[in-house]
């Protein structure tokens, strides 16, 4: 039996535990979609919302101990990509500082009560600097957390009510110290300390989690059927860093078939680019069979600076769906003279076919359309990819997705400005719209079908503490069934 027939047949004893009929056929490639089904006659209700949350990822904990006394501890342990936390439980009123440090280099968070500030400090060789405070009146007992998104620092609270943010900031660090930078970050471990007598207690870090979660897109064979092991449906999404598009990355999620309030994270991945390391997301993961090898598109928002945003790319033999992992990736030629971004790739009669959304604009708003292009027969995705058509009638519409409904072939997207999913032949026709709630934001229709069921995850725009933290930090993760 074949390792792929294990993950099948596990799937199928999760679904009959749950009661689902008919999902033989479906799970193991067969033709159990009713003959002459439509998307358009589906009907789609909310099933279960949930907001992930997590300052560190729950599997990538790296460092778990009781404070040692000192100004400054060094750990030694490391991050592999600027996406860290550090958190310190602080059992009396005093001064604290977390954040990264090593090599007479660091970027800490400070708390100091007898001023009653909070304040990201630089140290570099020119010196120390503290880039900005903010008042607070942290009283013990209290959590103390310093998040690493990028190039921006956030320093948190935790009083009894759950984690708010103090203040943040990029630029200001930017301009002294780029932790993108591998030779920069290799240097800095997780690091706490005091500067009193204050008692502290334990210390976590490890690779910084989540406020939310968004662009889900399920991890699918290359024929379109969707990624199952250990009977857990894979997905990646976005998860939501404190801030803009930058502070985000992207992550493998798992959602298990016998339980699907259980969401887990199961990887982290980055990518090397020009020379740093970044959290480019909004993508979509392919496992080819036929090669042995998972194939990796994503969009470049990871250093987006209302510059343009284009495709990337890259296949490993890798086990990209769990542990950490930062790989090197290229540009995707498109057919496109515009930015780009959301692909979605399946091989369709033989022909790799790839949608993904053109924006002729980013400033001084966001023009956007679906479009979809398609490799010549037997080549492989990323050869000589021609534009088959694109929407351009509507300029607020993202979120590709390609699937087979009824043994036909649609791309599916999201229009934010007429609130409605359209539903798109494979020659780029609109045929109509789904019946699925629209919220907020402009969420993906990602169809799936599971045991003879359609099922939706999506996302909505619900922010976390935008106050402090400007527009980024969404969005809520949902999931509707037909």
């Amino acid at each position: 039996m074949t390792g792929q027939d294990f993950d099948r047949r596990d799937a199928l004893r999760a679904l009959t535990a749950l009661g689902v009929t008919g999902a033989t056929a479906s799970l193991l490639g067969g033709t159990a979609e009713a003959s002459g089904e439509s998307p358009l006659d589906l009907e789609f209700s909310v099933e279960r919302r949930a907001r992930p949350f997590d300052l560190i990822a729950p599997k990538f904990v790296q460092l778990d101990i009781r404070a040692r006394p000192g100004e400054l501890a060094e750990t030694r342990v490391r991050p592999r990509a600027p996406f860290a936390t550090v958190t310190v439980e602080v059992p009396e009123t005093g001064q604290v500082v977390a954040g990264l440090a090593g090599a007479g280099v660091s970027v800490l968070g400070t708390y100091d009560a007898t001023t009653g500030q909070v304040g990201i400090e630089i140290t570099t060789g020119g010196g120390s600097t503290v880039v900005k405070t903010a008042q607070a009146d942290l009283r013990g007992p209290f959590g103390f957390a310093v998040v690493i998104n990028e190039n921006a620092v956030t320093v948190l609270a935790d009083t009894g009510a759950g984690w708010r943010p103090l203040l943040t900031e990029r630029d200001q660090v930017r301009a002294r110290i780029d932790l993108r930078d591998p030779a920069v970050l290799g240097k800095l471990g997780y690091a706490y300390g005091t500067r009193s007598r204050t008692r502290l207690g334990r210390v976590r870090a490890g690779y910084y989690g989540q406020a939310g979660v968004r662009d889900p897109h399920v991890v699918q064979h290359a024929d379109g059927r969707p990624y199952i092991r250990h009977g857990k449906l894979y997905l990646t999404m976005t998860n939501a860093g404190l801030g803009f598009f930058q502070q985000a990355h992207w992550a493998v999620w798992t959602l298990d078939l016998a339980n699907p309030a259980k969401l887990e994270q199961v990887a982290n991945l980055f990518f090397e680019r020009d020379g740093v390391v970044l959290g480019d997301h909004a993508g979509q993961i392919v496992r080819d069979d036929a090669r042995g090898r998972f194939i990796l598109l994503m969009s470049s928002w990871g250093d987006f600076a209302f510059n343009g945003v284009h495709v990337r790319h890259t296949a490993t033999h890798a086990d990209v769906l769990s542990g950490v992992h930062v790989l090197p990736t290229r540009r995707l030629a498109l057919p496109t003279g515009v930015s780009s971004w959301d692909p979605a790739l399946t091989r369709i009669h033989g022909r790799w076919h790839l949608a993904f959304v053109e924006s002729p604009a980013q400033q001084p708003s966001f023009v956007f359309h679906p479009a979809l292009a398609a490799a010549a027969p037997g080549a492989d995705y990323d050869s000589g990819l021609t534009l088959l058509g694109a929407d351009l009638s509507v300029g607020q519409t993202e979120g590709t997705i390609l699937q087979r409904v009824g043994g036909r072939w649609y791309l599916f997207a999201s229009d934010g400005d007429a609130r409605e999913y359209p539903v798109y032949d494979l020659r780029m026709r609109k045929l109509g719209t789904l019946n699925a709630p629209y919220g907020s934001n402009i969420p993906h229709p990602m169809l799936v079908r599971i045991g003879g069921r359609w099922w939706l995850p999506t996302f909505d725009g619900t922010q976390y503490a935008e106050d402090v933290l400007g527009y980024g930090g969404h969005g809520d993760f949902i999931l509707m069934r037909a």
